[in-house]
């Protein structure tokens, strides 16, 4: 099962990287803006109310819709999206269901996605 502190440590790890204070979320600076590539997972417990913190699921971004479906697919125990995410480069990963070394080449893929290139060739 992998942990929030191992999705901190492996986010840190990769160069560049911004967490959001007050939140649990990971960025990385490309063109002057912040670009996000990991965070906690928002879900709507009740219609027409603000969404909740869920600490066992993060969304991770991915670099299309092609590398999303097949992740989906691969492993729907692990992977899963919600009608939020329909047309967006992102999966939900339930920690639970995932060990810190499957999350290692997710989250470095993400970074990618969202870093400068020169600074992602590197």
């Amino acid at each position: 099962m992998a942990t929030r502190a191992d999705i901190r440590r492996i986010a840190l790890s990769l160069p560049e990287t911004e967490e959001a204070p007050g939140r649990f979320a990971f960025s990385v600076r490309n063109k002057g803006k912040l670009k996000e590539f990991v965070w906690v997972w928002m879900e709507r417990v009740a219609p027409r109310k603000a969404r909740v913190p869920q600490p066992s699921v993060i969304a991770v971004r991915v670099a299309n819709l092609i590398d999303k479906d097949f992740l989906l697919a691969s492993d729907p125990n692990k992977f899963f999206t919600e009608p939020h995410y329909d047309g967006f480069p992102a999966v939900l990963v339930r920690l639970p269901a995932v060990t810190a070394r499957e999350l290692r080449p997710l989250i470095t893929e993400a970074w990618r996605c969202q870093a400068p290139k020169d600074l992602a060739s590197r």
